[in-house]
């Protein structure tokens, strides 16, 4: 009776309570949508950039590499340069002794003239030698300063892609976010309109009532005691919503992924029968026996589902008989798939 008083008392602004919640409870819905969305798009941005990470962490090991090779044979360059540079004095020992001897050779020491120069040409050839891998050596330099060129161009223009592809990901964040924000408010525009018509359509029942964004009916508009079965003054009432929702599945846009979910919810009392062993099976059935009348009456079956919560979401805590009896209910609910 204190529900039924509750609802009279508040009869006049009837028309403006629900919309309100009807905004509350769609901007609750865009929040967990946006913060799914984001979680995915942070989830594959991570991935994609962990991906390029690793590719210019083998980049960069490849220049340390090529690095320390080049170190390396600037070394080798500088022995090189100063075993050059001991030749080039041994040659002018060489030389020096040569015109020592040829002023020998004056004095008639022919054999160790011809000694010495063996040992000069030989001498020479060993420089020639070295000057030739001296040669080699700025030669393979060369080319590895041409490869870190190569690796340091890779590099950047990888970074480049990389802030490219940030961009474009940021971008269609936003894009996705506006247009799911723009079906989001559509949906909710629809809500409105299908609560306005059950209301129309059901008038001022005491045993019906909105909460949040769903509409409430006692169970026994619908059923019997322990009972699956649709009466005929539920059925009565069920063919009042059929009509309500084809006339506004009518108008939502075919872009817009929609159903109408019916959730079925027991009392605490426990039930044991042969037919129901918990409220969870008689929750379930009677919410499945709401959607196949409304299907049978034209309801599309693939905006339709039907779901069954036993005594596990009671809208009264205590346990008096009133409460037992504002809990055992059908919901009916237009959301997004």
């Amino acid at each position: 009776m204190a529900v039924s008083r509750r609802i009279r008392g508040r009869a006049p602004s009837a028309d403006y309570w629900p919309g309100f919640v009807d905004v509350m409870a769609t901007l609750l819905l865009v929040l967990i949508f946006l913060l799914s969305i984001f979680m995915l798009t942070q989830f594959f941005l991570a991935k994609s950039i962990t991906g390029k990470d690793s590719a210019l962490d083998r980049l960069r090991a490849q220049i340390s590499e090529l690095t320390d090779l080049l170190a390396l044979e600037r070394a080798e360059k500088a022995e090189l340069q100063t075993t050059i540079a001991a030749l080039n004095d041994a040659l002018a020992s060489a030389e020096s002794e040569k015109a020592a001897l040829q002023s020998a050779l004056s004095e008639g020491g022919s054999e160790r003239v011809a000694a010495l120069e063996s040992a000069l040409e030989k001498e020479k050839e060993i420089s020639s030698d070295a000057l030739a891998q001296v040669e080699l050596v700025n030669q393979q330099l060369a080319a590895l300063r041409r490869q870190l060129a190569s690796l340091q161009a890779a590099l950047e223009a990888a970074e480049a892609k990389d802030r490219e592809a940030q961009a474009q990901i940021a971008d269609l964040g936003r894009r996705l976010n506006a247009a799911l924000a723009q079906k989001v408010q559509e949906l909710a525009r629809y809500r409105s309109e299908f609560f306005g018509k059950l209301r129309e359509a059901l008038g001022s029942r005491k045993d019906i009532e909105i909460v949040g964004d769903r509409f409430v009916f006692q169970s026994e508009i619908f059923f019997s005691s322990g009972s699956a079965a649709l009466s005929s003054a539920g059925q009565s009432e069920l063919d009042k919503i059929a009509a309500a929702v084809q006339e506004i599945s009518r108008d939502i846009p075919a872009d817009i992924n929609w159903i109408l979910r019916v959730d079925g919810h027991s009392d605490a009392a426990p039930i044991a029968t042969k037919e129901f062993p918990s409220n969870w099976h008689l929750s379930a059935a009677r919410a499945i026996s709401v959607v196949q009348y409304l299907a049978d009456q034209g309801v599309p079956r693939k905006r339709l589902v039907a779901a069954g919560f036993g005594e596990h979401q009671p809208l009264a805590k205590g346990t008096s008989q009133q409460d037992y009896r504002r809990n055992r209910r059908i919901e009916f609910k237009l959301t997004e798939r």
